[in-house]
């Protein structure tokens, strides 16, 4: 993989990460309109982590506080009520589902992912959902205060990642608007909460990647996965920064408008033959 490619690749994870449209189907789907090869797994795990870096800088004082409430209410249970323990407490209940179901459905999944097919009917559906969830949205509650129940659909939800085309920002944004959350905080709480698994998933991704090339890597790669990442870091950022400040007075009518769109604009490009339906 040549500069250009990791560039616009981490610029196109980078722009999509953050928003409810599927950062791994528009990879998918940018390979095959430029004709160049689908990121390999170092490439595709470098850009989760450069752009899930926007996340810890974006919220870094929210994620300190949180990360030292939660050490306290670990030695002293009265520090437990503080509202950022509570949330630490949320996020690590919310991440067990996609630690345990994670890497059987990655494998299971990861064969219909390179079918654009699959990738087009997950765009429309997700939109779907997302569609009914904003528009129950009762908006009466804040990311401080998650009830136990709603932490683990939440994060059963966000094993909507590993479907093509779902997004795994879509999904947890669903559940947590279905569980009366409030749109801003429906989206701070969903990013929160997919750091543990981004930053596992990256690791992971990484750790594959580099026992299927246990001869090494050839310098030109690792400077590409490197450059992917820090496009797609800068990119995350600048992406995150601008939704958190639109979805305080908007709703998500216009990405359902966008994923729904361009899930029927995919499927009719393959019925053309424009397409090919795999890499």
């Amino acid at each position: 993989m040549n500069w250009l490619h990791a560039a616009a690749f981490g610029a196109v994870h980078g722009i999509t990460e953050f928003l409810p449209v599927s950062s791994s189907a528009h990879l998918r789907i940018a390979s095959a309109l430029m004709g160049w090869p689908a990121p390999g797994g170092g490439v595709t795990a470098a850009t989760q982590l450069g752009a899930e870096s926007a996340v810890l800088v974006y919220f870094r004082r929210d994620i300190g506080a949180m990360a030292r409430a939660w050490g306290r209410s670990l030695i002293r249970p009265a520090a437990r009520a503080d509202p950022a323990a509570r949330l630490g407490w949320s996020i690590a209940v919310g991440s067990v589902p996609i630690a345990v179901l994670g890497p059987p459905l990655h494998d299971a999944l990861a064969p219909a992912l390179h079918d654009l097919r699959f990738v087009a009917l997950g765009l429309i559906a997700l939109g779907a959902l997302l569609a009914v969830a904003d528009h129950w949205a009762r908006g009466e509650r804040t990311a401080a205060e998650p009830r136990w129940r709603d932490s683990v659909l939440i994060g059963l939800a966000q094993t909507l990642a590993l479907v093509p085309g779902a997004s795994r920002t879509g999904g947890s944004l669903a559940a947590a608007l279905l569980a009366g959350f409030g749109r801003a905080a429906a989206v701070r709480y969903s990013l929160l909460l997919a750091v543990p698994a981004v930053l596992g998933s990256g690791a992971y991704g990484l750790a594959r990647a580099a026992s299927a090339h246990s001869g090494g890597y050839a310098p030109g790669a690792v400077a590409a996965a490197l450059c992917a990442a820090l496009v797609a870091g800068a990119v995350g950022y600048a992406v995150l920064a601008w939704f958190m400040r639109f979805i305080r007075g908007h709703t998500f009518g216009g990405f359902m408008v966008y994923r729904t769109a361009a899930g029927f604009l995919l499927l009719a490009l393959l019925a053309a033959g424009s397409l090919p339906v795999t890499a």
